[in-house]
């Protein structure tokens, strides 16, 4: 995890309220794209709420050692992500609102020896249940920015988005990309993380706002030091 438990809890919160924010909209607004291909925004509240729940099951593993899986099956996430996309304005918000809750209570409850206990993502990864709060603070902020109302990655907090980079690079790293390696930097914040690849480093500098939606795959401005357009890279998660 790239934040500790008192960072990543704070942003879980913060984010939350973002997120409720940015998602309060109207019948029409709701209904239009989101940022995300082939979803609108109702399929991302519905997304964004059912996480809650799926984390709530990692909380409820570390809790008391009964293994308790995030979903039964990816069919049965995506059904619930289409479900949810169908309910009414007032249904969708309240579940969205009632989920978030319940996950914040579920982890404040949580003992010093429970927060170590082991459990697994839903890509199969054993991590100790510290690691939920940034799992919540990166779905919460990722998707304030995917919901398309304008909010950019240059409005959520610094220190964030350092640590989502991290955890990106980190990430794609692991996966041994196959397109040219990259060396990318941060000029307003000092930042500076590269990636492994089959080439002849290429230097993406621009800042951090930038960096980060680079790296996640969303909308940005960077480009080579010729003006070229940056690599594309595949998928994160």
């Amino acid at each position: 995890m790239p934040a500790d438990l008192t960072d990543a809890r704070r942003w879980t919160r913060d984010g939350t309220t973002l997120f409720l924010a940015e998602a309060d909209l109207d019948e029409a607004a709701l209904g239009a794209p989101s940022a995300l291909p082939g979803w609108t925004r109702r399929h991302l509240l519905a997304h964004v709420a059912a996480n809650a729940g799926a984390l709530g099951n990692l909380v409820h593993w570390a809790a008391t050692g009964e293994p308790t899986p995030m979903y039964s099956s990816p069919g049965a996430r995506a059904a619930g992500i289409e479900g949810g996309a169908q309910l009414p304005d007032a249904e969708l918000g309240a579940w969205l609102r009632r989920a978030a809750r319940a996950l914040d209570d579920a982890m404040a409850a949580l003992s010093d020896e429970q927060w170590r206990a082991p459990v697994q993502t839903a890509q199969g990864r054993t991590v100790p249940a510290t690691e939920v709060p940034w799992l919540r603070a990166r779905e919460v902020y990722v998707h304030a920015v995917d919901l398309a109302t304008g909010l950019s990655f240059a409005e959520l907090p610094a220190g964030f988005c350092a640590a989502l980079c991290e955890d990106v690079v980190a990430k794609r790293a692991a996966a041994q990309p196959s397109g040219p390696a990259l060396v990318l930097e941060a000029l307003d914040t000092g930042g500076r993380w590269q990636l492994p690849g089959d080439s002849e480093p290429i230097v993406l500098a621009g800042p951090l706002a930038e960096i980060t939606a680079y790296l996640t795959g969303r909308a940005h401005k960077l480009t080579t030091a010729r003006g070229e357009p940056a690599p594309v890279l595949g998928p994160w998660l």
